[in-house]
This record gives C-alpha cells, structure tokens and sequence, in this order.
C-alpha cells in the first residue's frame, strides 16, 4: 500500500517537473526570440537614421520645391524612428525582462523539486531498509521498531514538502498563465500604437512628397541652365556662324551704300559751290553800277 502511494506520488512530481521544464524549454525560446526582433527593430532604427541623414545632404542640392518636400519628408521620417526607439524601450521592459525573469523563476521550481525528490528518495529508503529488516529479523521487534519509525518521519518529511510543491507548482502554473496574457497583450498594445503612429507619420511624409511642384522646380532649373544675357549672346553667335556668302553679300550691301553716300556728298558741294560763285557775281555787278 505505502509502495503504490509512493509511485503515485513519484507519477506526480514528473509531471510537475515536465511542466517546469516545459515553461523553461519554451519561455527561453520566446525570450530569446523576442531580443532578436527588439535588437532588429533597434537596428531597423539606426539605418533610418542614416537615411534621414542622407535625404537631408541631397535636399541641400536640389531645386527650392524638392528640397524643401525631401526636408519635410526627412522630419516626418525622423519623427518616425522617435516612436521606433519608445517601441524598443517598451518591448524591452514590457515583454522582454519578464520572460527573462522566469529563468530565475525556474530556477527556484527546480529546487523545490530537488527538495521533494530529496524527501521522496528518503522516504523510498526508508521503506526498503524496513523491507529487508522485517525480512532478516522478523522477531526483532526493537529494530522494526525503529525502521517503522524512522520510515513514518521521512513519509511524513516527504508529504509535507510534496504538498509545498504541490501549491508551489499550482501558484507556477496560475501565475504563468497570467504573464503569458500580460506580455503578450503588452507586445500587441505596443506594436498596434506605434503602427498608429507610423500611418500618421507616413501619411503626412506621403502629402509632403505629393506638394512637390514639378513645374516650378523644372523652370528653375531651365532658368539655371539658360541666364538672362542668353538670347544677346546666341544673336552674337549666329552672327559670328554665317557662312562665307552671307559675309560677301554683307559687305557688298555695305559698300554699295558708301558709294551712293559718297555721290550725294559730291553733289552738295558741287551745288554750295555754284552758289557761292552766284553770290560773287551779284556782288561785282552792285559795285559797278555803283561807280
């Protein structure tokens, strides 16, 4: 009878022991993981950091619209990895150092379990050396006496510290179930407000790129390319890139012209100088009859 309820009780501490090393096995994984994805998440931030930098060194390059549209584009962006960074520190306290936690946690499972085992193994004992006593020494009531004892104080030692464990291990079982709910609500709360943020911080980034007037960035350009004192400059080139002919036809119409001026000069003196001479005459006839 004592024996089966020892194998009953040994059945027990297994399965209370499985399910310590299930959470161990499994929160290890999950806590392990969940760094992985704070670290990625963290390093997901320092690259979008670097691109804010860079999108604000290229701004300064570009035509007035662009630039101003990327420096926008580039504030709402940084804006962005501000909430990124709250994610981590959440993700952090909020998930990840609980599952860390439970390592210690197991740990003092494992030692109540130790402690049970212990209790169990010296109960066992116990039971075998009265065993082999009533065998030997059947009529050695003094001895007997003495294992019995010595058996009912580890049964006795071994039940209190299964029941402990028994309560240790039902308060495990409760209170894990309740942190699973915790650190997971926790994970979805954190992740689903900074997704909130980020359309928020996307739709603005999205409206600021759209703002870029294409035109007016594309006429300043054309001006850059073509200044003011462009047309003068293109009217001196075309004339400096007429043909051979053009110039000859050129210069004769200009020497053409020289030639006529040149008669009509000829002409005016010749009249100025007919006149004159008109005058002259007019003036010796007056003085003669005037003698």
């Amino acid at each position: 009878m004592l024996r089966r309820s020892l194998e009953n009780r040994d059945a027990q501490t297994r399965q209370l022991q499985d399910a310590v090393t299930n959470v161990e096995k499994h929160f290890g994984e999950l806590c392990q993981i969940f760094a992985a994805y704070v670290r990625k998440t963290a390093r997901l931030r320092d690259k979008a950091d670097l691109l804010v930098n860079e999108i604000n060194v290229y701004a300064c390059t570009e035509t007035p619209n662009l630039k101003q549209g990327l420096k926008n584009f580039a504030e709402e962006f940084a804006k962005l990895q501000d909430y990124r960074q709250a994610e981590v520190e959440r993700l952090e306290a909020k998930v990840v150092e609980p599952l860390k936690a439970y390592g210690t946690i197991v740990k003092m499972k494992r030692d109540d379990l130790k402690a049970t085992l212990t209790a169990r193994n010296r109960e066992a004992k116990q039971l075998t050396q009265l065993e082999r006593t009533r065998q030997r020494n059947p009529s050695d009531r003094h001895v007997i006496s003495q294992a019995e004892t010595e058996l009912q104080r580890a049964t006795m030692d071994a039940t209190r510290t299964t029941r402990h464990l028994e309560e240790t291990i039902d308060n495990f079982e409760k209170q894990k179930i309740k942190d699973i709910k915790t650190i997971f609500s926790e994970f979805i709360t954190i992740e689903m407000l900074f997704h909130g943020k980020a359309l928020e911080v996307y739709t603005a980034a999205y409206q600021n790129i759209q703002k870029i007037d294409e035109e007016e960035d594309l006429e300043v350009f054309r001006n850059s390319l073509y200044p003011p004192d462009y047309s003068s400059r293109l009217d001196i080139v075309r004339a400096n890139s007429k043909s051979p002919l053009q110039r000859s036809l050129s210069a004769k119409c200009v020497s053409g012209t020289g030639q006529v001026s040149t008669c009509r000069l000829r002409k005016d003196q010749q009249a100025d100088d007919d006149e004159e001479d008109e005058d002259l005459d007019v003036t010796e006839e007056e003085n003669f009859l005037k003698k």
